[in-house]
């Protein structure tokens, strides 16, 4: 009896991937192919221009944007515009309050012209009044006109020293000191039963609930004011998801694979938090760069009401675990709040509409993954939906609501 020879286990896998490959081809080759294809596909077409003929029916309707106003000096508009249409436009004239007015324009090409998703300045020199509307056109050369009022007008602080220390302040008390002081009932929460911890863990869900809407419903109609060549409620969407999905991998990361503990837990409700008033301090910080600078003392107490109740958020989860080093706590208050400050300064010298959504959309997202999370704690160690925890979190919504009345008036 004759032995057959014995074939290599290696070399008939390798066979095998290759009889199972497209016309044979090695699985790397096959894995590109596709895309070289399309890319000679996109070339083809781009070179052949198989659409030329239909291009005589008419231009491309102009789409002009004016994203915002900017009032530097007592006698100066700023209006910062972006050409969002497929085709180049060029400002021809400018109207203030119907009249037509000079203006001068900086754009990239250092002319009146700005090519498709190209943003410019138009510089109107106008003596305004304090307190009045004002209202912007500017007109193109096709004659297509895009206006903007200018509320109440106000000058531009612009971005120096006393601003700096102004907005630093304001988020001092707006964003640190209210977190602190709510992070203060840490004791109190070690102090309590499992029941009544959870109930509180329930209660930190319906503040973030309120949080993750009141910022959402912010987001959405922030993402009207955004230039249409970014898509603003598409960049909304994405910013939720892209968050989410980035702080629940950074926690499965630092867990290694385990259910997260009490401190990353506390660690991703304190970057959450800190997501949101780093918005916060973004809108206030912008409402100083343009001009609308109203926060009187009312209103930062306002502010402190209403976000004091983020301290608990941040400490609950961790009074079941061993108490952590003090500078975790530092280091946790200190992610929450201070964000409002570096938010106010961003907002003040990077005004952008674009800018305001796609953070209060990855704050929203941050926030979502947070309340995914503590669910997720209570039902681990407790009946998630008992009446106490449904009870707790309803009255985290009211509590954020009654507080929100506050920082609206």
């Amino acid at each position: 009896m004759t032995d057959e020879p014995k074939s290599d286990g290696g070399v008939m896998a390798e066979d095998e991937q290759s009889s199972n490959s497209p016309f044979g081809l090695p699985p790397v080759v096959a894995g590109v192919l596709p895309v070289v294809l399309l890319a000679v596909l996109v070339g083809a077409f781009v070179v052949t221009t198989p659409l030329a003929g239909l291009e005589g029916n008419g231009e491309p309707l102009p789409d002009v944007s004016i994203d915002y106003v900017t009032v530097p000096d007592d006698g100066t508009f700023v209006v910062h515009v972006t050409n969002n249409g497929a085709a180049p436009v060029t400002i021809e004239q400018v109207h203030v309050d119907e009249a037509n007015w000079n203006f001068g324009m900086t754009s990239p090409g250092d002319d009146r012209t700005l090519q498709p998703r190209e943003s410019g300045t138009v510089t109107i020199p106008y003596h305004w009044s304090a307190g009045f509307d004002h209202h912007v056109t500017v007109i193109t050369g096709a004659g297509a006109t895009f206006g903007h009022t200018i509320v109440a007008t106000q000058q531009t602080p612009g971005f120096n020293m006393d601003v700096i220390l102004t907005l630093a302040v304001v988020g001092l008390f707006v964003g640190v000191i209210p977190v602190a002081l709510g992070m203060l009932w840490f004791p109190f929460l070690e102090s309590m039963s499992d029941r009544s911890l959870h109930a509180v863990l329930a209660f930190s869900g319906g503040i973030l609930a309120f949080l993750v809407f009141d910022a959402g419903f912010e987001a959405f109609e922030l993402a009207h004011a955004v230039p249409s060549t970014y898509m603003g409620n598409l960049l909304v969407i994405l910013g939720i998801i892209g968050a989410m999905l980035l702080l629940q991998a950074a926690m499965d990361w630092q867990a290694g694979g385990e259910e997260p503990s009490g401190l990353s837990l506390a660690y991703a409700a304190a970057l959450g938090i800190g997501l949101h008033n780093l918005a916060e301090g973004l809108a206030i910080g912008s409402s100083f760069a343009l001009g609308r600078a109203s926060l009187g003392a009312f209103l930062i107490v306002g502010f402190m009401i209403h976000n004091v109740t983020e301290g608990p958020v941040v400490v609950a989860p961790l009074a079941r675990d061993d108490r952590p080093a003090l500078w975790h706590f530092a280091a946790i208050g200190l992610l929450a709040g201070a964000p409002a400050i570096v938010g106010g300064w961003i907002g003040n010298l990077f005004f952008s509409p674009v800018l305001g959504a796609l953070f209060l959309a990855i704050g929203v997202g941050a926030l979502l993954q947070v309340i995914f999370d503590i669910g997720g704690m209570i039902r681990r160690r407790g009946d998630l939906l008992s009446t106490t925890n449904t009870l707790g979190f309803f009255v985290g919504l009211v509590v954020m609501y009654a507080t929100d009345y506050f920082v609206t008036l």
